[in-house]
């Protein structure tokens, strides 16, 4: 089966190259653990293999056999532009990967029809006058989720998709969003990447959520990543743990390997040691 790269080289190594080709992929847990940072770390790695083949070997290597880097790579956020986020990523990345990389990632920013259902002044986050056509919007109950929904009917095919962030969705709820629409997307979209074929990438504050809506999410999901903070001592440790997987949990169990502990590099998020079944 065709895989696509995550971009977090030990990681891929162990999973023969990469997620399968049509998965969606939850990456889920507390805030700061890594979650935010494996999602950056797979849209720069893998937008890097587009632009700059020898920096791209420098950073990641050669993909395996297996595996196959997307033709293109999208960046969805619905409260952050493009500037915003490459901002971000720098405080935490080397410059010079991301002025390279930056060129392979095409940011879609849905801001404004994310905050068209908010009260926050339209000033703060679109400099244009609004339109009717705009100011009707705010009424209408499927426009942001409609928009994602053509947006990745657009772009998803064969590409890394990265959808930041769920949590943002979950926050929105109430009378033009409910908890069966956020479901329901996620069910769709596994239904959808299988024909698609591409990889997407989901984000998603575990906090936010009660156990039992995080277990539903789990479930419309291919995959799990779980990333949380361990204390030891007088030390923290980011960690992360597969969840669920299909085409994946079985080969990480098949090397008895229970959890990963993983840190923040200039390349971003790495693995730094697996705990694996004594």
């Amino acid at each position: 089966m065709e895989r696509i790269p995550f971009g977090v080289k030990q990681l891929d190594a162990i999973i023969n190259g990469g997620a399968p080709a049509g998965s969606v992929v939850l990456l889920a847990g507390e805030a700061g653990a890594g979650s935010r940072e494996f999602m950056h770390t797979s849209a720069v790695i893998n937008g890097l293999s587009r632009v700059d083949e020898e920096m791209y070997d420098l950073y990641y290597g050669g993909p395996s056999e297996t595996a196959l880097p997307p033709k293109e790579v999208h960046y969805i956020s619905f409260t952050a532009s493009g500037e915003q986020l490459a901002s971000e990523m720098r405080l935490a990345m080397d410059e010079d990967l991301l002025e390279t990389a930056l060129s392979g990632i095409e940011f879609h920013d849905m801001s404004e029809r994310y905050f068209h259902m908010s009260p926050v002044p339209r000033s703060w986050y679109a400099e244009q006058t609004p339109k009717i056509e705009d100011l009707r919007a705010r009424h209408e109950r499927d426009d942001l989720l409609g928009a994602l929904g053509s947006k990745l009917s657009d772009v998803a095919a064969g590409n890394l998709v990265v959808i930041d962030s769920l949590s943002d969705l979950v926050s929105a709820m109430g009378e033009d969003i409910d908890w069966a629409d956020i479901t329901f997307l996620v069910a769709g979209l596994q239904k959808a990447a299988h024909k698609w074929g591409g990889l997407i990438l989901l984000h998603l504050n575990y906090e936010t959520l009660s156990g039992t809506r995080q277990g539903q999410l789990s479930d419309a999901a291919h995959g799990t990543m779980e990333f949380s903070w361990e204390s030891g001592g007088s030390t923290r440790a980011r960690t992360l743990v597969v969840k669920q997987f299909r085409g994946v949990l079985s080969q990480i169990e098949d090397e008895d390997i229970v959890q990963f502990e993983t840190e923040l590099g200039d390349a971003g998020f790495d693995i730094s040691d697996v705990r694996k079944i004594r």
